[in-house]
């Protein structure tokens, strides 16, 4: 089983989502647009998904909020704008 969050590489995210998530699918499709790389966690059907869905409701206090998305540094946005993700991993 993997650690959870999954603090990716400089210049990419982890991106928590589901499958049924429409905010999840436009951040997902916005990172392919942008050529941004990123591992997507979906929460529900992973492998590892009751990991996965611990370190989401972990990182937003109880909850199970999604896109939830891990930066390199190990900081985490919940359903961040493209924006947002683009000039945090920048830094």
């Amino acid at each position: 089983m993997a650690a959870h969050p999954l603090v990716p590489p400089p210049g990419a995210v982890t991106v928590y989502a589901t499958s049924w998530c429409p905010y999840c699918s436009l951040l997902r499709r916005s990172l392919e647009d942008e050529g941004v790389p990123f591992e997507l966690v979906d929460v529900e059907q992973s492998p590892d998904a009751s990991a996965a869905a611990a370190a989401v409701e972990k990182i937003n206090g109880g909850n199970r909020v999604v896109p939830t998305v891990v930066f390199p540094d190990g900081t985490t946005a919940t359903n961040p704008g493209l924006d947002d993700v683009l000039l945090r991993i920048a830094r």
